[in-house]
């Protein structure tokens, strides 16, 4: 979320923005059912990086994996979030907004389905890193949504709407796991995305703006800062969640790991500050507010989602409750 607004903040998506209301102050019913339904997918993005917390011991039972690799269906999909959430801004502008916003959301409940049928954990780490990959777009986008068709006077009502969703889905998120992994199977916990993606894929379908491709800008991307950020959240990203189980620096796979990730993202923070047109302008962090706002959401994101990760896998593989 804080590479969202550093993106944003200097160019909202132009697919987007659509011709102002009549009533400047009030936006149109249309509009606001089309924030509605892009709220439904950053709901169902962030739901899904929780769902499966209280059921851990289920899906690893049902794939034949063990605690100790159980915890990759997780991380796999966090790392597909993190790295698509700083290049939603880029496809945006080159493949629309629309279409990116339509793929992408029926692509996330095709790749949620996946998961329900793998019967080992290579394909479930897969099937889970294109899920977060194709899901973490819906995040960004509905915030993108706010502040691109609602007057200003109204911004306030839709980032109330986007807090509710973002805070209220990993709350939630361990309950309903729990409760359908004990009564329905594993299986069921992914296709609780269907229904919610047909009713948000169908609304935006109609309340969307048609805009042309900009495949031009292709050329244009910063494809050095796109790779070097991609490798270096990744490796970060494997770090934090795989090192406390394999002893930290102790295991030469985590260390190996931490270099990648220290090389790739000080080659990135560099290349985005030399390069003309970069993928995030990091130099907005300089700027008081932003930048306090961007640390204060780091430990929100601290406290919400460490706790609600670490309390279902202490109930279940330390105290031995179900999944319910």
């Amino acid at each position: 979320m804080s590479a969202l607004a550093l993106s944003s903040q200097t160019r909202v998506p132009r697919a987007a923005v659509q011709a102002a209301p009549q009533n400047p102050e009030r936006a149109s019913p249309i509009v606001w059912v089309s924030i509605f339904a892009a709220m439904i997918g950053a709901f169902m993005a962030i739901l899904n990086i929780q769902i499966t917390n209280a059921s851990l011991l289920n899906i690893e039972g049902g794939i034949g994996t063990g605690i100790d690799n159980g915890s990759w269906i997780s991380t796999s999909y966090l790392i597909g979030e993190i790295v698509v959430i700083p290049l939603t801004d880029y496809l945006s502008r080159v493949f629309s907004f629309r279409k990116i916003m339509l793929a992408h959301a029926t692509l996330f409940a095709v790749f949620s389905v996946a998961c329900a049928f793998t019967h080992d954990l290579p394909s479930m780490i897969a099937m889970r890193g294109l899920q977060g990959y194709f899901g973490g777009v819906l995040i960004p986008m509905a915030f993108t949504l706010v502040f691109t068709k609602l007057p200003k006077a109204q911004q306030p009502i839709g980032l109330a709407m986007f807090s509710i969703a973002v805070t209220f889905a990993p709350a939630i998120g361990p309950t309903i796991g729990g409760y359908l992994t004990e009564n329905y199977g594993w299986q069921t916990i992914f296709f609780v995305n269907v229904i919610p993606t047909i009713v948000m894929v169908t609304i935006l379908y109609f309340t969307l703006e048609r805009q042309p491709l900009q495949l031009g800008l292709l050329k244009e991307g910063d494809w050095l800062g796109i790779a070097a950020m991609a490798i270096g959240l990744s490796a970060l990203q494997a770090v934090l969640e795989e090192g406390n189980k394999d002893d930290w620096f102790g295991s030469p796979f985590i260390v190996r790991l931490a270099i990648i990730a220290a090389v790739s993202l000080s080659l990135f923070i560099a290349n985005e500050l030399i390069v003309e047109k970069p993928l995030l302008r990091l130099r907005l962090l300089t700027k008081r507010n932003f930048g306090m706002g961007t640390t204060a959401a780091v430990f929100l994101g601290f406290g919400l989602f460490g706790s609600i990760y670490l309390l279902p896998a202490y109930l279940g593989q330390v105290q031995g409750y179900n999944a319910e």
